[in-house]
């Protein structure tokens, strides 16, 4: 039987402090999310390994540094409203729900939608809020956002997801061809029709389908 925790711990202390991620409330959350609860049973042991894992619906869960690279990115802190668009397990949504204040993660796959939800309900992430739908074009009805990551890749950022941001709010998304390295970029709304954008290194990520980004083969 694996010592989940002590992996936790390790994960925390090797994959991700170690390279530089010391935001307390993100590591707080990352040793209290049992991130194998979010992978198939019979992956669960491979659960906190730094490398992405298979998921349902041919996705993947993105390696523990990568998520939290992107959570510190977008600058999340506690009170926040975030949205999250390409849930997939939902494990990134629920470390971000160990620290904003509400999080909506949208994921277009029905499977992995149900399941996210009911591993939110189970582990008792109340604040947390999972839809089934094309999250390409973000969730105008809820915006404006603190933060908005997306875990899928585009050609460009949708202008609709930098309309949602609330002024000061960042954007963290990766852009590249699917199949190919992506760049993870991050873009901050700093007025109305005012947004600054920096790179951030080379990812590798699913393509982000829908309305707004790219065409379902």
């Amino acid at each position: 039987m694996a010592d989940f925790a002590a992996l936790r711990e390790t994960m925390v202390a090797e994959q991700v402090a170690a390279r530089g991620i010391g935001e307390p409330h993100l590591l707080a959350a990352l040793r209290a999310v049992p991130r194998e609860a979010f992978v198939p049973g019979h992956l669960a042991c491979h659960a906190y390994e730094d490398s992405p894992l298979p998921i349902e619906a041919e996705q993947t869960i993105s390696q523990p540094y990568v998520v939290a690279l992107m959570i510190e990115a977008a600058g999340v802190a506690p009170g926040h409203k975030v949205l999250e668009i390409g849930a997939g397990s939902g494990y990134a949504a629920a470390v971000l729900g160990r620290i904003a204040g509400k999080v909506i993660a949208i994921e277009r796959h029905a499977e992995l939608a149900a399941l996210a939800a009911e591993r939110m309900a189970r582990l008792g992430y109340d604040n947390v809020r999972i839809l089934h739908a094309d999250g390409s074009g973000g969730l105008p009805e809820e915006a404006p956002f603190d933060a908005i990551l997306v875990a899928a890749s585009g050609s460009h950022v949708p202008e609709p997801l930098k309309r949602q941001l609330a002024i000061g709010g960042a954007l963290v998304m990766p852009l590249g061809e699917p199949g190919a390295v992506q760049s993870l970029v991050k873009v901050i709304r700093a007025g109305e029709d005012d947004f600054t954008r920096d790179d951030l290194g080379a990812v590798r990520f699913v393509p982000l389908i829908g309305e707004q980004g790219w065409r379902d083969r």
